[in-house]
């Protein structure tokens, strides 16, 4: 018997562009996509809704906005699924406005939004950090007849969270049980990371405290809000307690949770707290990152264990981790405070070999280190070299630079730093004359000494 011939219909191409979409494979979507006319098949509202969901998950927002425009051409009445696709393939793109004029035209065309449309709108509004948006949005939705639900509240805390506004973050959480909805880990997240972000961590400790109670389950992400919200607020002990807390709650701490964790010891001066969470880390199978480093470096720096520093900045390649220009300004810092001018001047001949660029930073350290070890040339040379490194002195690094002027004597140099520090758009402040007044009584030019003060008065 001769074999019957298939011929492909729309249910056919539907079917394999939706096999397409499903496994992130746009580019095959569209292709099929294209090939429909020349196979006598017309696209309806399904085969549309499916290539624009593919050009969603592959990130195509432009492509996904073309075949939205193309639609009336080809006789096809966008639905609320096309919409959302749509919609949802800006928000993924970080286009909140053309989401929200996406959501404008739906009543136009006599499409309804629905539960998922105002959430991919409100996503977008988060991501673009428009979180009076993300309210507006939320409040329209029971005029549309579309009820909220925790998804909503949960991205609108969110955009809160993002834009620091931790006052509403905590009445949209508090408006949930009253429309009868229970805020999730989500949510409390979002409260709790806006509560840290603005400085506020009772409240952040407040709200994880009460999360069992509403039988909702911490997860990482909220432990780690609330350990930064310790660590922002200088309560290193509190940061350790919640830390120590996670294995009996069966949350792992991860990078970011011991991140935190080293920068509250850093910032009280817990240098052996810093270095002992460091250790912990393989053990706790979680591999340090730069920020990691940066802190544990920067908690030696400030604790004036230099050896320290630059033992762990030596480390760094070792563990794969490539160094930056914080984890060398920490280190040469740890050197300027350690009085090892040779050391730090020696860290910033290296990073151009590290191909990093040296910030202000890195020379208010190195001109500060010199400048301690009374190298008053070495600190004029670093000061001339800044301009060539596309770096702009500032008046940390005319006062270290002046100070060194003053401990070797050089009060002429020190008064011509003074003196072209308003042409470099410098402001001189009491350090700077201060340590000018004294290079002139040093010099034994005390008359000479009132000369600043007469020229910028």
């Amino acid at each position: 018997m001769p074999k019957a011939r298939v011929v492909p219909n729309e249910i056919t191409y539907n079917a394999a562009i939706s096999a397409f979409e499903k496994g992130g494979q746009w580019q095959l979507a569209l292709n099929l996509l294209s090939l429909m006319p020349e196979a006598r098949v017309v696209p309806d509202k399904i085969t549309y809704s499916a290539a624009i969901s593919a050009c969603e998950k592959g990130g195509q927002w432009q492509l996904a906005l073309s075949l939205l425009s193309l639609m009336p051409d080809a006789k096809v009445v966008p639905n609320e699924f096309t919409y959302n696709a749509a919609i949802s393939a800006c928000e993924k793109g970080g286009q909140w406005q053309q989401a929200l004029s996406l959501l404008s035209l739906m009543p136009k065309v006599s499409v309804v939004p629905d539960k998922i449309t105002y959430n991919a709108a409100i996503s977008a509004c988060e991501k673009g950090g428009q979180w009076q948006l993300a309210l507006s949005l939320l409040s329209l939705m029971p005029d549309a007849r579309v009820v909220p639900n925790e998804i909503h509240y949960s991205a609108v805390t969110s955009a809160c969270e993002k834009g620091c506004q931790w006052q509403q973050a905590l009445n949209l959480l508090s408006l949930m049980p009253a429309v009868r909805l229970f805020p999730n880990a989500v949510t409390y997240s979002a409260a709790i990371s806006a509560s840290e972000k603005c400085g506020q961590w009772q409240l952040a400790l407040s709200l994880l405290s009460l999360m069992p109670e509403a039988r909702v389950v911490p997860n990482k992400i909220t432990y780690n809000a609330a350990i930064s919200a310790c660590e922002k607020g200088g309560q290193w002990q509190l940061s350790l307690n919640l830390l120590s807390l996670m294995p009996e709650a069966r949350v792992v701490p991860d990078k970011i949770t011991y991140s935190a964790a080293i920068s509250a010891s850093e910032k009280c001066g817990q240098w052996q707290l810093a270095l002992s969470l460091l250790s912990l880390m393989p053990e706790a199978r979680v591999v340090p990152n730069k920020i990691t480093y940066s802190a544990a470096i920067s908690a030696c720096e400030k604790g004036g264990q230099w050896q320290l520093a630059l033992n762990l900045l030596s480390l760094m390649p070792e563990a794969r981790v490539d160094p930056d220009t914080i984890n060398y300004n920490a280190a040469i810092s740890a050197c300027e405070k350690g009085d090892q001018w040779q050391l730090a001047l020696n860290l910033l001949s290296l990073m151009p070999e590290a191909r990093l660029e040296p910030n202000e930073i890195t020379y208010s350290a190195a001109i500060s280190a010199v400048e301690k070890g009374g190298q008053w040339q070495l600190a004029l040379s670093l000061l001339s070299l800044m301009p060539e490194a596309k770096v702009v002195p500032n008046e940390i690094n005319y006062n270290a630079a002046i100070s060194a002027c003053e401990k070797g004597g050089q009060w002429q140099l020190a008064l011509i730093l003074l003196s072209l520090m308003p042409e470099a758009r410098v402001v001189p402040n009491e350090i700077t004359y201060s340590a000018a007044i004294s290079a002139c009584e040093k010099g034994e030019k005390v008359a000479a000494g009132t000369w600043p003060f007469e020229q910028h008065a």
